[in-house]
C-alpha cells in the first residue's frame, strides 16, 4: 500500500474520531451523556452476541454495517428517534456528510462503506433489516439501562422500530423483554 493511501486512511481515521465526540439522546447506567460511538459499539457487540442465531446472514457485512450506519453523523450530529419527523431531510444530510468525511479514501473502500451505509438506509436486505432491528433494540437497551432525566418518555420504546423488530422470531424475543422492562419503568 503506498504513503498517500495510507495517509488518507489515517486522515479518515481521524475525523471519524469525531462520533465519540457526538452526544446522542440517551444516557449511560451512570446518567452521562452516551456518544454515538458507543452506541455504535454496543450495537456492534450486540450483533455479535447474537451470532449464533443469524446464521442465515452474511455476519462480515452484518457488523460492517453495524459500524458505518451511524457514521454520517459525524459532521452534523446525530438527531433523536424522537424528532425524527421534525428532520424530513436527515437521511440526505447524513448522506452528503459521509461523502465529505470519506473523500480523503481510495477507491474502492469509498464506495464500499457508502454501500453499505446506503444498503442499511434502504433496509431492503436481510442484513440492514437485522441491523436496523438491532439499532432499535440497542436503543431501547439503553433507554432501559441509562439514568434518564424524570420527563423521559418511555413509552417511545414501546412502539420504536417495530417494523424491524418484528421481522425475525430473535427480534420478536428480545423486544418482549425489552417490553416488559419498560413497562417496569413506566409504572415506577
Amino acid at each position: 500500500m503506498n504513503t498517500d493511501v495510507i495517509k488518507g486512511r489515517l486522515l479518515f481515521l481521524k475525523e471519524a474520531e469525531n462520533l465519540k465526540n457526538v452526544i446522542r439522546s440517551s444516557h449511560t447506567s451512570n446518567g452521562r451523556d452516551e456518544s454515538t460511538a458507543e452506541h455504535t459499539w454496543r450495537l456492534a457487540l450486540l450483533a455479535l452476541v447474537f451470532e449464533d442465531e443469524l446464521k442465515y446472514l452474511d455476519f462480515s457485512r452484518v457488523l460492517k454495517m453495524c459500524l458505518v450506519h451511524d457514521l454520517g453523523e459525524t459532521i452534523n450530529g446525530d438527531v433523536p428517534a424522537t424528532e425524527k419527523q421534525n428532520h424530513p431531510n436527515k437521511d440526505i444530510q447524513e448522506r452528503n456528510d459521509l461523502l465529505l468525511l470519506t473523500q480523503s479514501l481510495d477507491e474502492p473502500l469509498r464506495s464500499s462503506l457508502l454501500g453499505l451505509w446506503e444498503e442499511y438506509e434502504a433496509g431492503h436486505t436481510e442484513e440492514a433489516i437485522a441491523v436496523k432491528a438491532l439499532d432499535k433494540l440497542e436503543t431501547i437497551l439503553q433507554h432501559n439501562q441509562g439514568v434518564n432525566p424524570d420527563d423521559f418518555d418511555y413509552e417511545f420504546n414501546l412502539t420504536y422500530g417495530e417494523k424491524y423488530t418484528d421481522k425475525h422470531p430473535l427480534f420478536k424475543s428480545i423486544r418482549t423483554i425489552l417490553n416488559a422492562e419498560t413497562l417496569q419503568k413506566i409504572n415506577k
